[in-house]
């Protein structure tokens, strides 16, 4: 399983903050950010929306990540929207 953590506009849009998601790796393929990405995505047309914006930013484990980031199970996926600072 990975623990998947929704924060700020993706929590709020989806109402949920944290789902645990089975790993579905391929044979010899690791299992990436873009895979759990595109398995989210298909779970209904705002979920859809939100995990194809390429802006959404991951982190792994609290380190931010890109989308061909290797997970196994037990991993923490946090997805958020681009932060600003001042």
């Amino acid at each position: 399983m990975i623990k998947v953590l929704l924060f700020a506009q993706l929590r709020e849009k989806l109402d949920c903050s944290q789902l645990d998601v089975p790993l579905k790796a391929a044979s010899n393929a690791p299992f990436t950010v873009a895979d759990l990405k595109a398995q989210l995505a298909s779970k209904g047309e705002a979920w859809q929306s939100l995990f194809t914006d390429p802006q959404v930013l991951a982190a792994v484990n609290q380190v931010m990540c890109d989308n061909d980031t290797a997970l196994v199970s037990g991993d923490e996926v946090a997805f958020f929207p681009p932060v600003t600072g001042g």
